[in-house]
């Protein structure tokens, strides 16, 4: 089977590495870097493949046969909506759109036309995730009640050097929580409202820089969420699973969800239960659910050829990217106002993964 033809469009850092997971796919390779920067031109004479400033560009022998979109985020509709004209396949980054409006016309114009949209919450590839799903299903922590996730940890001054990362709507909120809430979505259920305050004490910049919230899930389980990217802690998706070697791996957890008959601490899949009879006095037994490692991002590729080829129907397809964006413009709206949002459900495909 011939691979399947890939290209890149935006040559960031998010792009980049997606290059180098589809360059080391066997049923992938990398077909060209779209991005008209100099640096993005730059980088494909480094690794050896051509290079188009924008799609528009590539002729039409040249057409792939899917694109990851790793462009900026305010451009994530106009890239989606280019390849929906051109019958493209598209893996678009997190998240689907700058807008819930303007990610409802990317996702019903591709479904429209019946062009494959997945978008890039690659955790839910994590076979760390898959185990926990598998456990929270088949009913071992019983009726799922609720569920805590940090993110906190520091990031270093330079990175606000760039002004957009001072800018509304760069804080962790939008930028690192979007990655926990959609993990609690699908491991949870749908999220039906929410409460939340935020702050910028410390940086005084328009972005916040610690957000917390409180979840109501459609099941009737209750969550918290606490993001900050000024906290100096080992408590983050980012320093205890080891998914990023960029980043010092730590012995802690980053969630614990909590059932009638157990509860379970993410990285770890420590689960907790009694052997018999419930109860604040009874021994607790500790087991730990086994999982093989793999790097997510390249998961995500082999799943995004497998779809392209017809083989698999799309793990995070774009009304899922639209339902978790929905829940954090909701839990931006809530930290502005101080009042509880509820939030709306939108017309949606069944549960993905199910």
């Amino acid at each position: 089977m011939a691979p399947v033809k890939i290209a890149v469009m935006g040559a960031g850092l998010i792009g980049k590495r997606h290059a180098v997971h589809v360059r080391a796919e066997p049923g992938a390779s990398l077909s060209a870097i779209i991005d008209p920067a100099p640096t993005g031109k730059a980088f494909a004479e480094e690794i050896g493949v051509a290079w188009y400033p924008g799609f528009d560009a590539l002729p039409a022998t040249e057409k792939p046969d899917g694109v990851i979109v790793a462009t900026p985020n305010q451009l994530h509709v106009a890239n989606g909506l280019e390849l929906v004209a051109a019958g493209v396949p598209m893996l678009v980054e997190k998240p689907l759109a700058d807008s819930v409006d303007s990610a409802r016309k990317l996702v019903q114009t591709a479904e429209a036309a019946g062009v494959p949209l997945l978008v890039g919450h690659h955790r839910r590839h994590n076979p760390m995730i898959r185990k926990a799903r598998e456990a929270i299903d088949a009913g071992r922590l019983g009726r799922i009640l609720t569920l805590n996730g940090q993110f906190w940890l520091v990031k270093p001054d330079d990175y606000f050097e760039v002004d957009w990362r001072r800018q509304e709507g760069a804080g962790p909120i939008l930028i690192n929580l979007i990655h926990d809430i959609d993990l609690f979505r699908y491991l949870c259920g749908e999220i039906t409202g929410v409460q939340a305050l935020s702050s910028n004490a410390v940086r005084g910049n328009p972005a916040e820089e610690t957000a917390v919230a409180i979840l109501r899930f459609a099941n009737g389980a209750l969550g918290t969420v606490s993001a900050s990217d000024t906290v100096v802690s080992p408590w983050s998706w980012e320093l205890t699973t080891g998914e990023n070697p960029a980043y010092p791996r730590q012995d802690q957890s980053c969630y614990q969800i909590g059932g009638t008959h157990g509860s379970l601490t993410i990285p770890a899949l420590e689960l907790w239960s009694h052997s018999d009879k419930r109860g604040w006095w009874e021994p607790l037994r500790r087991e730990r659910i086994p999982f093989v490692p793999e790097d997510p991002l390249q998961a995500q590729v082999r799943h995004f050829c497998a779809v392209i080829r017809g083989e698999e129907a799309p793990l995070v397809s774009g009304r899922e990217g639209l339902a978790t964006l929905a829940v954090i413009e909701a839990v931006k709206r809530a930290a502005r106002s101080g009042a509880p949002v509820e939030i709306a459900p939108e017309p949606a495909s069944a549960r993905a993964g199910a």
